[in-house]
């Protein structure tokens, strides 16, 4: 995959841009002034696989606690601001990583300024977050609505506000809950900046549809070479949603490790609680940084030999469940005890 050529960014203890990794980003739901709450939701997401996070910093209560959250965490963090400039000169103050605003509606070049001196000071990057929610007057106006090319150009006019001040450690972010829409409004940025770029569907919904839409955007949109950090947005646990910008990577062939769960559907062949079994096996799986294959399939007499290709497998029905390695049994088991030698199976992997 070709990937758009970006210069480095230094968030923290994580690099992004240039040929690092495309990192994993969530947002916590806790109130930011709530330390303990905070930090706790955090050390979830990064048991999950979170990269970075990102907390609202909506008063100067939520900024002052930034320090204190940092103390308890071991991944960077980015300050979200709005409109207060203010609340980004004291979210630095007290330790974020990067800063996430719109240099257009902070207030005068004078607010612009002064953020950016302070960042400049403590090299701290700046997230540019444009959003079809949020798009300017005058572009709507321009393009006979919201759309791609007016995301696309905010973006880029946000962005020489900073340059124009002599400072490039600039993030890009642009988003819309229009998937078509945000993925044009990436490949029209494309060839017309050099700063890493942060993509994510915003506005998604629930688990159901989110993970669907989330999916096929931020899918196309990487699979066009543009991104260097994702955040996945959902209306629900923010573990879910580093759990699916994982499985976006892995898919993509973008990261390497974590188990590979395939099932197959169900049919009139099944005997046994397929769809019981495979969401046990996948619960299993997490816990096993291993970059194989793992198959859950419905019937023990083809079932193995369709899923040659996985590394490990388990096949049942009838009381009695089959697990095998490349197509080959390796033994049978009875019904209740598939899961335990499946964790036999994996353990033993998790050693090599």
């Amino acid at each position: 995959m070709d990937r758009m050529k970006t210069h480095e960014v230094k968030i923290g203890r994580v690099r992004i841009g240039a040929d690092n990794p495309i990192a994993i980003q969530s947002m916590t739901n806790t109130r930011t002034d709530d330390v303990k709450a905070t930090i706790a939701q955090i050390k979830e997401l990064e048991k999950a696989g979170c990269d970075i996070i990102r907390c609202a910093v909506p008063d100067e209560e939520a900024a002052k606690a930034i320090d204190k959250i940092k103390e308890g965490i071991d991944i960077p963090l980015v300050a979200d601001i709005h409109f207060d400039y203010r609340l980004a000169i004291k979210a630095m103050e007290h330790g974020a990583d990067k800063i996430r605003i719109n240099p257009g509606n902070i207030g005068s070049v004078e607010n612009v300024k002064a953020v950016v001196k302070e960042a400049a000071r403590r090299s701290v990057p700046i997230r540019v977050g444009v959003n079809s929610g949020s798009l300017e007057k005058e572009l709507v106006q321009k393009y006979g609505g919201v759309t791609a090319e007016g995301l696309a150009e905010s973006a880029l006019r946000n962005v020489r506000i900073l340059e124009d001040l002599d400072f490039t450690n600039i993030v890009i972010s642009i988003k819309s809950s229009n998937t078509m829409m945000s993925v044009k409004a990436h490949e029209l940025l494309r060839g017309m900046t050099d700063h890493p770029i942060h993509v994510g569907i915003t506005e998604t919904g629930t688990p159901a549809c989110g993970i669907i839409k989330s999916s096929v955007g931020i899918g196309m949109i990487l699979g066009g070479g543009i991104g260097d950090t994702i955040r996945v947005s959902l209306t629900a646990d923010p573990v879910l949603e580093v759990i699916t910008a994982k499985r976006i990577l892995k898919v993509l062939g973008l990261r390497k490790g974590g188990i590979d769960v395939v099932a197959c559907p169900t049919c009139g062949r099944t005997r046994i609680d397929l769809v019981g079994l495979a969401t046990k096996v996948e619960k299993l799986c997490d816990n096993y940084d291993l970059d194989i294959k793992v198959a859950v399939m419905g019937c023990p007499v083809n079932g193995p030999g369709e899923a040659r290709e996985a590394d490990l497998g388990v096949a049942g029905g009838n009381g009695m469940g089959l697990l095998f390695r490349h197509g080959e049994i390796l033994r049978k088991v009875p019904e209740d005890m598939i899961l335990s030698e499946l964790k036999k199976e994996l353990d033993s992997y998790a050693v090599l």
